[in-house]
C-alpha cells in the first residue's frame, strides 16, 4: 500500500509539473522556457520538452523547425550535464535520479548495448523512447566514449524533435484539433511508447 501511495504521489507531482510547463506557452518566456526545459530534462527533470515544443509549434507552425532546433541543441548540452552527473556525481545525486525512474535495469542493458555494438548501441539507446536522462547518466557511469556519446545525442535528439516539428508544420491545425479531441489517448500512447522503450532495451 505504501508503494502504491508513493507511486500515486509521484504521478501527481509529474502531472502538476506538466501543467505548469504547458502554461509557459502563453507567456513571453515560452522560448527560453523551452530551452531551459530541454536542458533540464536531459539530466533530471521529469517532463519532456515535447509538451512545450508541440504547444509552441501549434501556435506558430512556420517556426516549428526553429523551436525544434532550440530544443535539440539545449537537450544535447543538457545531456553533457547528465554525463557529468553519471561520471563524477553518481553517488551524490545520479543514483537518486535513476531510482526515481526505476532505471537501474535499463542502465545495465544500455551498458550491454555499448559493449556489444559500440556507437550503434549508444544510438539505439538514444533514439529508443526511454527517459533520455537515464541514457546520459548511464553514459557517464560506464564511461562511454564521449565523442560517440555526443554524436548519438545530436542524431537521436534531432530525429525526435524535428519529427515532432515536421508533423506540426505539415498538418498544423488538424493536428491541434486531433490532440485536443483525443488528448487522453495521445497521452496514453506516449506512456506506452516509453514503456515499450524500456521493454525493448531490457530484452536486447
Amino acid at each position: 500500500m505504501e508503494r502504491v501511495n508513493r507511486s500515486v504521489a509521484k504521478k501527481n507531482i509529474v502531472r502538476r509539473m506538466y501543467d505548469w510547463v504547458l502554461s509557459w506557452a502563453d507567456t513571453p518566456y515560452a522560448v527560453p522556457g523551452l530551452i531551459l526545459l530541454a536542458f533540464a530534462e536531459s539530466s533530471f527533470f521529469p517532463v519532456p520538452p515535447d509538451v512545450l515544443l508541440i504547444a509552441l509549434a501549434l501556435a506558430i507552425p512556420k517556426k516549428s523547425f526553429h523551436y525544434a532546433f532550440y530544443a535539440s541543441i539545449a537537450s544535447v548540452v543538457g545531456g553533457v550535464l547528465g554525463y557529468i552527473i553519471g561520471h563524477w556525481g553518481y553517488q551524490w545525486i545520479g543514483q537518486d535520479i535513476v531510482n526515481f525512474y526505476n532505471g537501474q535495469i535499463v542502465m545495465d542493458k544500455i551498458k550491454i548495448l555499448y559493449d556489444q555494438y559500440g556507437f550503434w548501441g549508444i544510438l539505439t539507446a538514444a533514439i529508443t523512447p526511454i527517459p533520455y536522462k537515464i541514457f546520459t547518466i548511464a553514459s557517464g557511469v560506464f564511461e562511454f566514449n564521449f565523442v560517440s556519446f555526443m554524436f548519438a545525442s545530436i542524431l537521436g535528439r534531432s530525429i525526435r524533435f524535428f519529427a515532432v516539428a515536421g508533423l506540426i508544420w505539415k498538418f498544423g491545425p488538424p493536428i491541434k484539433g486531433f490532440i485536443d479531441k483525443y488528448f487522453n489517448w495521445v497521452a496514453l500512447l506516449f506512456i506506452l511508447l516509453i514503456i515499450a522503450g524500456f521493454y525493448l532495451i531490457t530484452k536486447i
